[in-house]
Formats: structure tokens, C-alpha cells, sequence
């Protein structure tokens, strides 16, 4: 009898086995794919022709290895001095890095600028070189990424294969790809001086962490000038230098048309202080030899009655001619940019279809969650942008206010423009009663309400909407996959005379007003709006229209049950995808890495990671053993401390099994 029940105890496992379904066998061939550049083409996008990982194998994912880099710095170790006197405790470290594959080895660089290879299959470190960053000099300390350029050897044999990166203290490196050993032919032995012609200014105030661009024997850099601080900021110049000697080739200052360039005593340009800045991603159009530069707004943010036509060219889309830098055409998202409403992400190239006719086109998303489709040759949008009436009500003395600002008709928006009193949420009538009765007393008028000294509500705040991770955009089915946030904030200026310490961190020095912007939250700490307060949402490019929208992430690991159920918390990072119809993304506070189905939006496969994943992840198709691998770099992110993601120093790669 027991025999009998044993043979029937299998019977039935194997039936039900059967019927759950096999792992199906795992079809290990496809197209070798490479990622050579930040956005993995040119043109950015975050799109791979892998196609081994599918929807019917993805849930067999498993870790294939993990680097650990060794350099993370804490929140509060150390402390940065701000020109007003203040110090306060240093953030922590924001490790945002998307690697490069090229040549079958994966290249990067640590929160600390230490640049470095590694093996693919195994992500055993090749090599490393170590620039000696001071950070506790730097008040961000971060690297997006490095950039890769192949032509032939130096005079000493080796740099035919170049890996550049930009570094927080403002120099431009150059090694070789296969050992690490500094070009010595660039610049001063391998190395370029960012800060020529900026003037004086603190270190921390110029850092380049986004990579620089590629086009032919061109390297074409922007970097971050620090928010908030004063007007006398250094410049936003863009330049670009030969690859093999660094010299520099051209340089555009945003300086208005009209105004004449300054030259110090030597005829060397005198780069315009305070002006737009390129902290986030270029992307280039090699066959049309244009640059597209997505630029920030001009200090000191939030307050611009001092700019003088400064901000000309603030918040745009600017596309410059790749040979000369002159300026080909230029978009402007937002007119005299009083919010730090940068254009935060890559501008994103692709082929437009309309009435059988392709147009090379551009997208961009914004902070306000604004998606603008241009034609990436005339900078005319695909569909109608209306200039549209906005609040004038600031009574901030000094001010001045566009009185329209643009928004396209198509696609919708990807961020609500308005939330009042009667929006207000909570878990409780007592919670969701002082959100409301903070919403009334905010002065609010909905989207582009100017600042103001009585508090006005800002949302979209300045960390978005969308922001520099986005968007993924697969060109097989002209599909962009971008994520938003939604947390609205209370935006203050203060009169000179009055500011206090909560001020401190954002002085705006050599204006009449400082700064407070805070969270609108409840009483328990929660966001004042009803969830999901972060999203992944799909859209129809060729259209113009939304094709899905999904919470992404829940409250795990930064509530107690049930409340970790809600599903949508803030969210950092961006998206990638593949021609196998997979969106791959991280960016959420519970700490996973997701697999979602592109034309669809459905949830496939997660799986945890040891802190925020909040970089955008990469994959690629090693050739030295045919696995198609998807790399995430989780280093936490310091605007993210607050949801409990504490910075670390993990890349780990995900492939399927053997």
C-alpha cells in the first residue's frame, strides 16, 4: 500500500508539473549586442537588438555576478562649506553609472571617478585608475558614465582603443581601453583642464558626471553647475575636443544672440558666468552632423529678475552644427525658467511615420512630464504645441513672468497639472484633513504657479516628472517607456533680511531671496496626493498617445504591512529595452529589478537588490560565451535617503541559467 501511494504521490507531481508548464529549452543564439555608448546609441534610447531573453524565458533569470566597488561615502561623513559660511553634513554618495560593452569588456566608473574594466561573463576587474578626486571637496558625488572611441594607436602603440570621462573636479581623462594607461598624447598626459576659462569658482560647483558625446574624432562635453547657491555661477560652455590631442575644436557659449563674446588679455574666450548649463546626457546625429543639447535653466534657478535675456536659451533643446558648434536651431520647453524646470534627459532620436512619409525625429521629456516630438532637423514639433496662458500672480518684487508657455497637444501629458484641496489624501480623516488644509494655504494656481513668499505649491516639483533616466525607446514599434514621479512640494522664497537656517542650503546669494522647498506631506510623512506617486507609462510615438501606464514598485521595505501593499512609490532611474519586447528597470524604493512586456506593460519578473537600484540598466550579448546579460547598478541615491536607500557600491548582473 504504500508503494501504492508513493507511485501515486509522483503521478500526481508529475501531472501537475506538466500541467504548470516546463521551462522551455533556452535558444542561446540571436545578435551579438554591444552598449558603446551611455544611451547605447548615439541617439541614446537604452535599446538593445538582443533577443535572448524573451517573455517566455525571462522569469528563469538568475544572478550571473556582482562587483563590488569599494567606494561609497556615507551621508554625514564630512561636511561642505558653502560661500554664505554655512556647513552642512555631506551627502551621501549616488552612483547613477549605465557601463559600456565594447570590444567584449565592460568599462565604467565608481562614485569616486575611479575608472575601471571588467569581464563581462564573470565582472572581474581587468583594470582600474584612480584620478584622486577630493571628495570631500564635492557636495555630489556621483558618475553616470564613461565614453568610448576606437580609431588607431599612438606613437607609443596603444590608444587605439580611448575611454574618456569627465571627473567631479572638473578635468577630462583619457586611458587606454585594453590597459588603463593614460593617453599621454591628450592633453597634458591624458588629461584635459575643464576649468580653463570659467573663472575663479569653489570645486564643487563644476563637476561633470554625465559622459561626453561621440561624434567622429570629436568629444563633445557639458557639465553641472550646482543649483541654488548664487548668481555669479560659472559657465555652461559645451566644447568639444580632438580625441587624440584634447585640443579644444569649438565651444558654445548660451550666451543671447547679439551679445558679444568676452576675451580675456591673451584673445581667449571668457566664458559667460551664470549661464545655461548641459549636466545631463548630449546626444549626436553622425549622418546629419548635429549636436543635441538638452539644457538647464540659468542661475539662480527660482528666482530671474537679474538674467538679463540670460536664459535665452535655458530649458531648450538647442542643436548645434557638430563641425563648428554653431547653433542650427533651438526648442524652448520652458520660457524664462523661474522653476528649475531643466530638460533633464537625453534628447532620444528616431524615425517618425506619418502618411507613408519618415521624418528623423526627437523626443524629450521634461520635468513637467511634457513629452515634445521634433523634427530633429528644423526643431519643428511632429505635433501642434500651443502657447498657452499661465499664473501671473507673483508678487515677488523684481520678477518678471512669461505670460504663456508651451504645451504640445500630443502626447498628453505624463504628469497631472493641477492638485487642490480637494485632491488632498491620507489614510485618515485626520491625515488627509492637514493635507488639505496645507494645499489651501499654499498659493496655487496649478502648473508654472511662479514662486512666491507666501509658499506656493510646486508640481511638478524640479525632481519631476520625468527626469535624466528616461526614456527607453524601442524603434522596432516606435514605443517610449519612460518613468515619472509625482510629489508635490512647497516652494518658498524669503527676503534677504529674514532667512534662517532652513534657508542655509539653498542661499541664492547676490539675489534679493533665498530659498525653502520642501515635501508636501501629512502629519505621518506621507505625500499629500493620492497614490501611485511614481509610474512606468508607454507611449505611441508615431500617434502621439498613451499606450499603458502602471504603478511601478510598492512600499515594501519603507512601510510596515498592509500599507507596503500600495503600489507606486517615488521613483529614481530609467528604463531599458530589447527587440525581444522587454522593458528592464529598477528606480523604485522596494529595492528590485524588473522585467516588464513593452507592448503591454505587464509585470513579468523582479528580483532584489541589495539597495536602490536608481541608475538605468544596460544589456548585452557577450560573444566570448553567446549570454545575453542585464546589468543594474545599485549605489543607492542621495535624493532618495529618505525612502531608506542608503548608498552602496554593488554592479550585478542577471542572465539566464546554463
Amino acid at each position: 500500500m504504500r508503494n501504492f501511494y508513493s507511485i501515486l504521490t509522483l503521478m500526481l507531481a508529475t501531472a501537475l508539473l506538466t500541467s504548470c508548464g516546463q521551462p522551455e529549452e533556452i535558444d542561446y543564439s540571436g545578435p551579438t549586442a554591444d552598449w558603446t555608448s551611455y544611451g547605447a546609441n548615439e541617439g541614446g534610447g537604452h535599446y538593445s537588438a538582443a533577443t535572448q531573453i524573451t517573455a517566455d524565458n525571462v522569469m528563469q533569470l538568475e544572478q550571473a555576478w556582482e562587483y563590488r566597488s569599494g567606494d561609497v561615502r556615507m551621508p554625514g561623513d564630512g561636511t561642505v562649506a558653502y560661500p554664505n559660511g554655512a556647513e552642512f553634513p555631506a551627502m551621501g554618495s549616488g552612483w547613477q553609472l549605465t557601463p559600456l560593452l565594447v570590444n567584449d569588456t565592460l568599462y565604467g566608473c565608481t562614485a569616486f571617478n575611479r575608472m575601471f574594466a571588467l569581464d563581462p561573463r564573470t565582472g572581474e576587474e581587468l583594470w582600474s585608475v584612480d584620478p584622486q578626486v577630493d571628495i570631500s571637496k564635492e557636495v555630489m558625488v556621483n558618475c553616470r558614465g564613461v565614453s568610448s572611441w576606437q580609431g588607431e594607436a599612438n606613437s607609443d602603440g596603444i590608444c587605439a582603443h580611448r575611454i574618456f570621462m569627465g571627473t567631479m573636479d572638473g578635468r577630462l581623462l583619457a586611458v587606454d581601453g585594453a590597459t588603463g594607461q593614460f593617453c599621454k598624447d591628450f592633453g597634458v598626459d591624458g588629461t584635459v583642464d575643464l576649468k580653463a576659462g570659467l573663472g575663479k569658482h569653489l570645486e564643487y560647483e563644476y563637476s561633470a558626471h554625465s559622459p561626453g558625446a561621440i561624434l567622429g574624432d570629436k568629444l563633445i562635453m557639458g557639465a553641472m553647475v550646482l543649483d541654488r547657491v548664487h548668481n555669479d555661477m560659472p559657465s555652461g560652455v559645451v566644447r568639444a575636443f580632438d580625441v587624440r590631442t584634447g585640443k579644444k575644436i569649438w565651444h558654445w557659449d548660451p550666451i543671447p544672440p547679439g551679445q558679444t563674446p568676452e576675451l580675456d588679455a591673451n584673445g581667449e574666450p571668457v566664458y559667460q558666468r551664470g549661464s545655461s548649463n548641459v549636466w545631463s546626457i548630449i546626444s549626436v546625429d553622425t549622418e546629419r552632423n548635429l549636436v543635441f543639447l538638452p539644457t538647464g535653466n540659468t542661475s539662480t534657478d527660482f528666482y530671474g529678475g537679474l538674467r538679463d535675456n540670460l536664459d535665452y536659451y535655458s530649458s531648450s533643446v538647442v542643436a548645434l552644427n557638430g563641425g563648428t558648434g554653431e547653433i542650427v536651431w533651438h526648442f524652448q520647453m520652458v520660457h524664462h525658467d523661474i522653476w528649475d524646470y531643466d530638460t533633464p534627459a537625453q534628447p532620444t532620436l528616431f524615425e517618425f511615420e506619418r502618411d507613408g512619409e519618415t521624418i528623423p525625429a526627437l523626443a524629450q521629456p521634461t520635468k513637467m512630464g511634457h513629452l515634445f516630438l521634433l523634427n530633429r532637423e528644423t526643431g519643428e514639433p511632429l505635433f501642434a504645441v500651443e502657447e498657452r496662458p499661465v499664473p501671473q500672480g507673483s508678487e515677488v518684487a523684481g520678477e518678471y513672468l512669461s505670460p504663456t508657455q508651451p504645451f504640445p497637444t500630443r502626447p498628453p501629458p505624463l504628469h497631472p497639472s493641477r492638485l487642490g484641496p480637494e485632491d488632498a489624501w491620507g489614510f485618515t480623516f485626520w491625515d488627509k484633513s492637514a493635507c488639505r488644509d496645507t494645499l489651501a494655504g499654499l498659493y496655487n494656481e496649478g502648473i508654472f504657479t511662479p514662486p512666491s513668499t507666501q509658499g506656493s505649491l510646486f508640481y511638478p516639483s524640479d525632481f519631476g516628472g520625468n527626469n535624466w533616466g528616461t526614456p527607453a525607446l524601442d524603434p522596432e514599434r516606435n514605443i517610449a517607456v519612460l518613468n515619472s514621479r509625482f510629489i508635490p512640494a512647497i516652494l518658498k522664497l524669503t527676503p534677504r533680511e529674514q532667512c534662517s537656517e532652513a534657508s542655509a542650503a539653498s542661499p541664492q546669494l547676490g539675489t534679493p531671496y533665498c530659498l525653502e522647498i520642501a515635501p508636501v506631506v501629512s502629519p505621518l510623512g506621507v505625500p499629500c496626493n493620492e497614490p501611485p506617486w511614481g509610474t512606468l507609462v508607454a507611449v505611441d510615438l508615431n500617434r502621439g498617445e498613451i499606450l499603458w501606464e502602471t504603478a511601478l514598485g510598492t512600499l515594501e521595505h519603507i512601510a510596515p504591512w498592509p500599507v507596503s501593499l500600495i503600489k507606486g512609490p517615488p521613483n529614481v532611474g530609467g528604463p531599458a529595452v530589447t527587440a525581444s519586447g522587454l522593458t528592464f528597470i529598477a528606480g523604485s524604493t522596494d529595492r528590485y529589478l524588473r522585467a516588464f512586456a513593452t507592448e503591454t506593460g505587464e509585470e513579468l519578473w523582479k528580483a532584489p537588490l541589495p539597495t536602490g537600484g536608481h541608475a538605468t540598466p544596460m544589456t548585452y550579448r557577450s560573444g566570448k560565451n553567446q549570454k545575453q546579460y542585464v546589468v543594474i547598478t545599485a549605489g543607492g541615491h542621495f535624493g532618495m535617503a529618505a525612502y531608506g536607500q542608503m548608498p552602496s557600491d554593488h554592479i550585478i548582473a542577471f542572465a539566464l541559467p546554463d
